[in-house]
């Protein structure tokens, strides 16, 4: 199916839609016994055990959740202490709770359900103490298993069309979605979650490269079927979402693409039966590029998303950035979702930095000039002190948030995400909505890949905020269509992409 038949994104985000309908006359369970492990093992190869050192040192606090990209003209290579510091506070087990029937393996970024079905890669040139080759990162033990020896830098750029930051990265870091291990719980939506999860994994990852100093670009345009190949994927299982160029070289590569031949390497099985759900296979297929050619023309100017002129009463944000002094690192190792909330408020001073920095642009090739968005913020605030209870929407070019109607909305925030008590007792609810048609019209049913993830990147980046003022977060489903009718008439003609809420979360215990 073509990338520019946009009916295949737009059909598929009305069958995965939640109602309150559908959600109570949904006959599906979970099946425990079946419940797929949460880790990729590759039965046949050695593990290269990753370098610890960086525990001890902490590198940068809240500012570089909103980064402004790296323009470096020197060689930037990355050590691999380095690259071992990068993949632990993206993709690593940072802790892990006992409960009666095991134990859970907590990593750096949330995930739904806490299934952890995005995987991670490297693919890079020679780097000191690492040899060239494509690898897997196996979090449960910190090590990388390689795949191939050699330098394959230039099949990933010629896969991307030639991306300018892809020619000189000696690091590519490429994020793969497993659909069985999330699609157990989740069923065809999961195809929505690739995005949602890939993205919190990226703002971290993103964010502990701009500490390192280290040029981070995320590409979107690539043909998949080249990169799945070098990974040597099972696409009916595993397929590539997502690469970030990671460092610069003096040099661009120029040399011809390494052929790439399958390796035919065994990973064990997820779980003893797999379900499939065609649906989700059907959507990836439609956003997938087949030309180096077409990847050239996925990169180019983003729709405008600017919202329309203020017309209700506003309030200017406050942002202290300097206020939550902690590292990247302490806000990661903080990190949990927060199970429930205390009804009490946050002050406007912490709100204003907290959207403050998770609302900064990220680099990106679907996001051009830097600094643009697909996604608009709406906000239900609850518990902000200074900030009258109401629905609002962020002006991110100035800065302001706009009072849509004023009220008590615990309630109804409670109902619009499915129902449960964790967005009714937040202090605060970022919804975030999209104009699809543009998005799709421009970049075609890519556009919804990059849509979900971009709302995953920024739910993954008021996670970090939140935890660096010691406050909780936690992402949430919602009923689609009600979510819009709520924001209307300002939220008219959109959709609703992700919702996360925010406040004081209740403490729990967590066993190291």
């Amino acid at each position: 199916m073509s990338n520019r038949n946009i009916e295949a994104a737009f059909n598929y985000h009305e069958q995965t839609k939640h109602s309150y309908q559908s959600v109570r006359t949904d006959p599906h369970y979970l099946d425990f016994p079946n419940q797929p492990i949460p880790f990729k093992t590759y039965s046949e190869l050695e593990p290269i055990q990753l370098p610890r050192q960086w525990e001890n040192t902490e590198i940068t606090a809240l500012s570089a959740i909103s980064p402004l990209p790296i323009t470096i003209n020197d060689e930037r290579i990355p050590n691999l202490n380095d690259l071992a510091r990068l993949l632990y506070f993206s993709a690593g087990v940072v802790k892990q709770r006992s409960y009666p029937g095991g134990q859970i393996l907590f990593r750096a970024a949330s995930c739904t359900g806490a299934l952890y079905q995005v995987e991670l890669y490297v693919v890079c040139s020679a780097l000191p103490d690492l040899p060239a080759g494509v690898y897997h990162f196996s979090p449960k033990d910190f090590a990388l298993y390689r795949l191939r020896e050699g330098n394959y830098r230039t099949v990933v750029a010629h896969a991307s069309g030639e991306e300018p930051s892809l020619m000189r990265a000696p690091v590519v870091v490429i994020c793969t979605g497993t659909y069985w291990r999330n699609a157990w719980k989740y069923r065809a939506r999961t195809y929505r979650h690739f995005g949602w999860d890939n993205g919190t994994i990226l703002a971290n990852l993103l964010a502990v490269g701009f500490a390192l100093q280290l040029p981070t670009r995320l590409i979107l345009g690539f043909v998949d079927d080249e990169v799945n190949r070098l990974l040597d994927l099972d696409i009916d299982r595993e397929v590539a979402l997502s690469m970030v160029s990671l460092g610069r070289t003096a040099r661009q590569t120029a040399e011809l693409p390494t052929e790439v031949y399958p390796l035919g390497l065994d990973a064990l099985p997820p779980s003893e039966v797999e379900v499939d759900y065609p649906a989700m296979r059907v959507m990836h297929s439609a956003t997938c590029l087949v030309s180096a050619s077409e990847a050239t023309l996925w990169r180019g100017q983003t729709p405008d998303q600017t919202p329309p002129v203020p017309e209700g009463p506003v309030w200017k944000l406050d942002p202290r950035t300097e206020t939550a002094a902690d590292s990247i690192e302490e806000a990661v190792r903080r990190r949990g979702s927060s199970r429930r909330f205390e009804n009490k408020p946050i002050s406007f001073q912490e709100f204003s930095t907290m959207l403050y920095c998770s609302a900064q642009g990220i680099p990106a090739d679907f996001l051009e000039p830097f600094g643009v968005s697909l996604n608009h913020w709406y906000i239900i605030v609850h518990a902000v002190e200074d900030l009258p209870a109401g629905a609002y929407v962020l002006h991110r070019h100035n800065w302001e948030l706009e009072l849509l109607k004023e009220g008590n909305f615990r309630s109804k925030s409670g109902y619009l995400g499915l129902g449960q008590e964790l967005p009714a007792d937040a202090s605060a609810n970022v919804f975030f909505l999209a104009d699809l048609t543009s998005i799709l019209e421009r970049f075609g049913n890519r556009g919804y890949r990059a849509v979900q993830l971009e709302a995953g990147i920024l739910g993954g980046k008021i996670y970090l905020a939140a935890y660096a003022h010691r406050l909780g977060a936690t992402g949430l489903t919602f009923y689609d269509d009600d979510v819009i009718e709520f924001f209307s008439p300002h939220a008219q003609g959109k959709s609703t992409i992700f919702l996360l809420a925010l406040g004081h979360g209740q403490k729990r215990k967590l066993l190291s």
